[in-house]
C-alpha cells in the first residue's frame, strides 16, 4: 500500500517531531475509530496544514506518517504541485492523488465516479473525454463538489489519507479546490494534509490569504515544523553516517546548517565523502559543489532536468539530451547514485531529490543557456507529442516556447493551452495564459496573429462580425475571454481593469454590441466588488443596443436591466424589460438568457400582484433547470422561488422548496447559493415559529457564505432573531456586522429595509424611543417602490407600534401628530394583494388607533381573525397580546377614572359595577389569549413578549399557572377593582416615585419633591425597575402611562 509513497530521505532514522506527528496520529485515530463528539456527531474528515521552511523535513515527516498509516491498513495517496519553469499545472496534486487512489482501488473509484466520469475527467483524464459544456462559476463549483463527494464515497468504508505537497507552488485553481475541500468535506474516514513552505509565503504570495482563510475554520489543524536542535542534529547525523559523530563535527554542522534537516544531510554526506574542507561558506554553493563534481554528461543531464520541470519523463529527456541511450542511462545512474536525482514514483521519469537542489542548479544557468534548453524541450515535444501525457502536453509546450522567448511559436500554443484550461474549469490558469497571450501579441509577427481564429466564445460576447472560420482573432477578443476568466476565478480587480482597457479600445459607434457587452461585464464586476450599484454601466449598455436588431447581447442587456431593477427599483419598467429579454432570447434560441430572464419575470409578476401566474412561471423554470442540470438556473430558482413564496406568506411551501435547494446546491457545489438558500430558510422558519431550526439555518448560512452579501444576509437574520429574543447587545453587534458586509455603495431594499426595522427595534428595546422614531422616519420618507410591500409593511407596522407604545410619554409627544400622519401616508402607498399583507394593513390601522387611544376590541378582533389562518406564529402571538389588552381595557378605563368632572360619586359607582359585570366574559377570553401568548413566547424564546404577557396578566390579576397546569387547573378570576399599582407589587412610596419618573424627573428632583435623599430616590427607582421587569426609566414611564396609573400629571417644578 506504500507503493505511491516516495521515500527520498538519506537518513534511515526518523528524528524528533514527537509532538507534531502526534497531532497527525490523533487526527488519524479520530477518523479510524469513528470518534463522536458530546452531541453524538461523528468526527468527520480531518484536515491539516503542515508548514515549514524549505529543507526543514516536511517530506520526511509526511513519509513517516504515511508509513505508519499504511501499517494500520489505510490507503495513502500523495500528490505534489508541479512546476514547469515558473508555472504550475492546474489541479496537478489532485490529479496525482486521484491516480494513486485509482491504482490502489480501481473498482471503488469507478463506483464513486459512476455517472460523473465526463465531469471528473477534467481532473483525471483516464476517466474519459470531457465535453465543451457551459463555462461559469457553477461549472467549476460542480467539479469541486464532485471531487469532494468522490473522496467521501471512497473513504466511506475505509480510512484514506490524501496528502498534497508543496502548496506554495500551487496554481490558483488548485488553491481554490483545496479551500473548497477543507470547507465542505462532511463525511468519510478521510484525512487530508497539505504541506507548504513557510519561507516562500511572503506578504504578497497568493497562498497567504488562503492560509488566513483556512485558519479561521475550526475544522483545520495547523502544524508547524521547526528546525532541529543540537541533539536532534546529532541523531540525524548518526542515522546518516551509521556511527556516532564526533561532538566537534556535530557542533560545526549544527552551526552551519542552523538545524535545517536538508542542510544537515548535505553537510554530513560531504564530511563522509571527505570533501568538507573544500566547502564554501554559502549553503547554496554547497548544493552546487556536489553537482559540479559529477562527470560531464551527468552534470549536463542534471542541468537539463532542472529546466524541464518538477519531473521530466525519460522519453522526453532522451529526445532533448542528444546523448546515446547508453550514455544517458549511465549519466542518470551517476546522478541518482550521487543522491541528486531520483526516479519519479510512477517510474517513467526523474526528479531532484530535493527542490532546493533543483532551484540552485536552475539559478546557476546562464540566461542564454536557459533559453536554449527551453527551445530544445519545445522542439522535442513538438516533434514527439507522445513524449508526455496528453493532459499536460499543451501547457508544457506553451511554457517551453514562452521561456524560449519565441513569441511567434509561443502565441498560438499559449492560446490553445488557455482553451484547455477553460474546458477543465481552471479559470485562474486560463486568465494567466490569456494575459501571457496579450503580452505576446505585440511581440509576435502580424502574420502569426492573422492566422489565429477564435477557438471559443466568452458567454454572449460577439466575437466575430462575420464567419468565425475566416475572421481573424482580435486583441479585443482576447480581452473579452480574459475578463470572463477573471470574473469566474474571483480575480475581479484584474477583470475590471481589462474591461476598462477594452472600452478604451472599442469604438462604440462602429462596434456597439462589443462595447455594450463590456459595459455589462463592468457593471457586474463593480457590483461584486462593492464599488457601486452598476446602474450607470447598465444604462450605457442599454443605450448602445437601443434600435439595433435583436441579438444575444441585446437580450442579455435587457435581462440584466430587469434583474437589477427587481433588486434596486422594481416597477413596471423592470417587468417590461424582463418580458422583452424573454422574447428576444426565445427568438434567438438563447436558452441561458431565457431561463435567467424568466426567473426574474416570475418574481416581478408576483410582486405586481399576478401571484399565481408568476409562481407558475418560476416553478416551470425550476423544473426545467433541474431536469436539464442547468446549475446556475436551478440555484437561482431555488433562491428566488421560495423568496417569492415567503413574500406572500406561504412559508411552509417555501421551506419545502428550500430543502430541495439545499441538496441541489450541495450536489452542484454552489456554496454561496447554499448560503442564500439557508438564509431564506431561516426567514421562513422564523415565520413558522421554528426559531431553533431557524438559528441552525443561519449558522449553516454563515459557514457556507462566500460573498459579502450572503454574509450580510446571515448576520441580518441572526440580528432579527436576537432582537425578538431580547438580546439587544448581541443583536446590535450582528446588525453592525451585517451593515459592514453590505456596504454603502450598492443599497437594495431587501437589505436596507429589514436592517432599518432591526435598528429601530433595538433602539425601542433599549428605551431610545426618539432614536427609533428617527430611524423609521428616514426609512418611511425614502418611500416604498412597487413590489417592496413585503419589506414595507413590517416597517410601517414598527412605526405605528412605536407610536402606540410611547403614547403619553412627555418626551415622545413632540412630533407625534406628524409621525402618525407620515405612517398613514406610507401605508396608503403599499399594495396588499396577499392575505399576509391585508392582515398587516389591518394591524397598522389598529396600532394607529391605539396610538390615538381610539382602538376598540372590534379593531383587534378583526386583526386577530386576519392572522389566525396565516403562517405567522410570532405575529399571531403579538396580535393576541394586543387583543387581550383591548379586552381588559374596560377595567383600565374604570380604574383610570375617566368620568367627567360633573359625574356624581353614585353614577361613577354604578358605571364601575356595570363594567365589572360586562367585563367578566372578556376577562375569561383575555386569560385564554394571554396563556396562548405565553406558551408561544416561551417555546420561541421570545423573552420580551413573554414578559409583556406576564405583566398584563399581573396587572389584570389573571392567573398564569405553571406550564404543566395552564390548561387543566381552574382558577377563580379576581375582581377588576384592584389598584393596578398594587398588582405590580409597588409600595405607596414607590408609586410616588414612579409618578415623578413618568414625567421625566431626575433623582435629585424626586428627592427634593418627596423630601428624601437622592441616594434613597435612586434605590426606589432601582426597585421599581426590577418589579416592572424593565431596563430603563423610559420603559417604566411607558408602562405607567399605558396603565393610566396617574391620571393627573404632577405640576412642573418651579425654579
Amino acid at each position: 500500500m506504500l507503493s505511491d509513497v516516495e521515500i527520498r530521505s538519506v537518513s534511515p532514522v526518523f528524528v524528533g517531531r514527537v509532538e507534531e506527528i502526534g497531532v497527525l496520529n490523533e487526527a488519524f485515530a479520530r477518523v479510524t475509530s469513528g470518534e463522536r463528539d458530546s452531541g453524538g456527531t461523528a468526527a468527520g474528515p480531518q484536515t491539516l496544514l503542515v508548514g515549514g521552511e524549505a529543507g526543514v523535513g516536511k517530506t520526511r515527516f509526511l513519509e513517516e506518517f504515511a508509513g505508519r498509516a499504511c501499517q494500520q491498513g489505510a490507503i495513502v495517496a500523495i500528490g505534489g504541485c508541479v512546476e514547469i519553469g515558473a508555472d504550475g499545472l492546474p489541479f496537478a496534486p489532485f490529479s496525482a492523488a486521484l491516480r494513486a487512489l485509482r491504482r490502489q482501488l480501481p473498482d471503488e473509484v469507478a463506483a464513486a465516479a459512476a455517472g460523473r466520469e465526463e465531469d471528473l475527467s477534467r481532473l483525471l483524464p483516464e476517466l474519459g473525454e470531457f465535453s465543451r459544456d457551459r463555462h461559469d462559476e457553477e461549472s467549476m463549483a460542480r467539479l469541486f463538489e464532485l471531487t469532494a463527494r468522490v473522496l467521501e464515497r471512497i473513504a466511506a468504508d475505509r480510512t484514506v489519507v490524501v496528502a498534497l505537497e508543496d502548496m506554495h507552488w500551487a496554481d490558483a485553481s488548485t488553491r481554490h479546490l483545496l479551500a473548497y475541500l477543507f470547507r465542505t468535506l462532511r463525511s468519510g474516514r478521510l484525512v487530508v494534509i497539505a504541506t507548504y513552505r513557510t519561507d516562500d509565503v511572503h506578504r504578497r504570495h497568493p497562498l497567504r490569504p488562503l492560509l488566513a482563510e483556512l485558519d479561521r475554520l475550526r475544522t483545520v489543524t495547523r502544524v508547524e515544523l521547526a528546525r532541529f536542535n543540537r541533539e536532534e542534529v546529532r541523531g540525524q547525523m548518526t542515522g546518516i553516517l551509521a556511527a556516532e559523530p564526533d561532538p566537534t563535527l556535530v557542533d560545526e554542522v549544527f552551526e552551519r546548517s542552523d538545524g535545517n534537516a536538508f542542510f544537515v544531510e548535505e553537510l554530513a554526506v560531504a564530511e563522509n565523502e571527505g570533501c568538507a574542507t573544500g566547502l564554501t561558506d554559502s549553503l547554496r554553493d554547497l548544493l552546487l559543489v556536489r553537482v559540479e563534481a559529477l562527470p560531464g554528461h551527468a552534470e549536463a543531464v542534471v542541468r537539463l532536468v532542472a529546466e524541464g520541470g518538477s519531473t521530466v519523463e525519460y522519453a522526453l529527456l532522451a529526445a532533448v539530451s542528444r546523448l546515446g541511450e547508453d550514455e544517458l542511462i549511465e549519466a542518470l545512474r551517476v546522478a541518482v547514485g550521487a543522491n541528486i536525482l531520483l526516479a519519479s514514483p510512477d517510474g517513467d521519469g526523474f526528479r531532484f531529490r530535493h527542490s532546493l537542489v533543483r532551484e540552485a542548479v536552475s539559478d546557476d544557468l546562464l540566461p542564454g543557456e536557459r533559453t536554449q534548453l527551453n527551445r530544445r524541450y519545445a522542439q522535442a515535444l513538438e516533434a514527439g507529442p507522445g513524449l508526455v501525457g496528453g493532459d499536460v502536453r499543451t501547457t508544457r509546450l506553451a511554457s517551453y516556447w514562452y521561456h524560449a522567448h519565441d513569441a511567434e511559436k509561443a502565441l498560438p500554443v499559449v492560446l490553445r493551452a488557455s482553451v484547455e484550461a477553460r474546458r477543465r474549469h481552471a479559470y485562474a490558469e486560463q486568465l494567466r495564459l490569456l494575459e501571457r497571450a496579450m503580452e505576446l501579441w505585440d511581440e509576435a509577427p502580424h502574420s502569426a496573429g492573422a492566422e489565429l481564429r477564435p477557438a471559443d466564445h466568452a458567454e454572449t460576447y460577439p466575437a466575430c462580425a462575420g464567419d468565425g472560420a475566416t475572421t481573424p482573432l482580435s486583441y479585443i477578443d482576447l480581452m473579452a475571454e480574459a475578463a470572463v476568466a477573471g470574473r469566474l476565478c474571483g480575480e475581479r480587480e484584474r477583470a475590471l481593469k481589462i474591461c476598462k482597457r477594452a472600452l478604451n479600445r472599442v469604438d462604440e459607434r462602429a462596434d456597439p454590441l462589443r462595447a455594450a457587452w463590456f459595459w455589462v461585464q463592468r457593471s457586474r464586476l463593480i457590483q461584486s466588488l462593492g464599488r457601486g450599484d452598476g446602474w450607470h454601466e447598465l444604462g450605457t449598455a442599454q443605450t448602445l443596443v437601443k434600435g439595433l436588431p435583436p441579438s444575444e447581447v441585446h437580450a442579455e442587456v435587457l435581462a440584466n436591466v430587469a434583474s437589477w431593477s427587481m433588486l434596486h427599483d422594481p416597477g413596471p419598467d423592470s417587468l417590461l424589460a424582463a418580458q422583452r429579454a424573454v422574447d428576444y432570447a426565445r427568438m434567438l434560441n438563447a436558452d441561458d438568457i431565457e431561463m435567467n430572464a424568466r426567473i426574474t419575470l416570475g418574481g416581478l409578476m408576483v410582486d405586481a400582484g399576478d401571484i399565481e401566474a408568476g409562481l407558475a412561471e418560476m416553478y416551470e423554470v425550476r423544473d426545467q433547470a433541474v431536469a436539464r442540470e442547468m446549475a446556475a438556473h436551478l440555484g437561482r430558482s431555488h433562491v428566488n422561488l421560495p423568496s417569492a413564496l415567503e413574500g406572500i406568506g406561504r412559508s411552509a411551501e417555501a421551506v419545502r422548496v428550500l430543502k430541495e435547494g439545499v441538496g441541489l446546491a450541495r450536489e452542484y457545489g454552489l456554496m454561496d447559493t447554499e448560503a442564500y438558500v439557508f438564509c431564506n430558510m431561516a426567514e421562513s422558519l422564523l415565520s413558522l415559529g421554528l426559531w431553533d431550526e431557524a438559528e441552525a439555518a443561519v449558522e449553516s448560512a454563515a459557514r457556507t457564505a462566500l460573498s459579502a452579501k450572503t454574509r450580510g444576509s446571515a448576520g441580518a437574520h441572526r440580528a432579527q432573531l436576537l432582537l425578538w429574543r431580547g438580546q439587544m447587545d448581541r443583536a446590535q453587534a450582528e446588525l453592525d456586522a451585517a451593515r459592514a458586509h453590505f456596504g454603502t455603495h450598492d443599497p437594495m431594499p431587501q437589505h436596507s429595509m429589514p436592517l432599518a426595522g432591526i435598528a429601530a427595534g433595538i433602539a425601542a428595546g433599549q428605551g431610545r424611543l426618539l432614536d427609533a422614531r428617527a430611524v423609521l422616519a428616514t426609512a418611511l420618507d425614502a418611500g416604498f417602490p412597487p413590489g417592496t410591500q413585503r419589506y414595507g409593511w413590517p416597517l410601517v407596522l414598527a412605526a405605528a407600534s412605536l407610536e402606540a407604545e410611547s403614547r403619553g410619554l412627555p418626551a415622545a409627544e413632540p412630533g407625534r401628530a406628524e409621525s402618525v400622519h407620515r405612517i398613514r401616508g406610507s401605508a396608503k402607498t403599499l399594495a396588499a394583494q396577499a392575505p399576509i399583507w391585508k392582515a398587516h394593513e389591518q394591524w397598522v390601522r389598529a396600532e394607529l388607533l391605539r396610538a390615538e387611544d381610539r382602538d376598540t376590541v372590534a379593531d383587534w378582533a378583526a386583526v386577530h381573525a386576519a392572522f389566525e389562518p396565516l403562517e405567522a406564529v410570532h405575529d399571531l402571538a403579538r396580535v393576541r397580546h394586543r387583543l387581550a389588552e383591548a379586552l381588559l381595557s374596560g377595567d383600565r378605563q374604570v380604574r383610570a377614572g375617566r368620568g367627567t368632572a360633573g359625574e356624581s360619586a353614585g353614577l361613577a359607582s354604578a358605571v364601575r359595577e356595570g363594567a365589572a359585570r360586562r367585563s367578566l366574559g372578556d376577562r375569561e377570553r383575555a386569560l385564554v389569549l394571554i396563556r396562548q401568548v405565553t406558551e408561544t413566547a416561551e417555546r420561541l424564546g421570545a423573552v420580551r413578549l413573554a414578559e409583556a404577557a406576564a405583566q398584563l396578566a399581573q396587572r389584570a390579576r389573571l392567573p398564569l399557572a405553571p406550564a404543566a397546569e395552564r390548561d387543566t387547573t381552574p382558577r377563580p378570576l379576581p375582581s377588576a377593582d384592584e389598584d393596578p399599582a398594587e398588582t405590580l407589587g409597588l409600595t405607596a412610596r414607590e408609586r410616588d416615585v414612579l409618578r415623578l419618573v413618568a414625567v421625566g424627573r431626575s433623582n435629585r428632583q424626586i428627592a427634593e419633591e418627596l423630601f428624601i435623599s437622592p441616594k434613597t430616590a435612586s434605590v426606589h427607582v432601582s426597585n421599581i425597575l426590577a418589579k416592572l421587569g424593565v431596563s430603563g426609566r423610559g420603559e417604566a414611564a411607558a408602562i405607567a402611562h399605558r396603565l393610566r396609573l396617574f391620571p393627573t400629571a404632577p405640576e412642573p417644578m418651579s425654579g
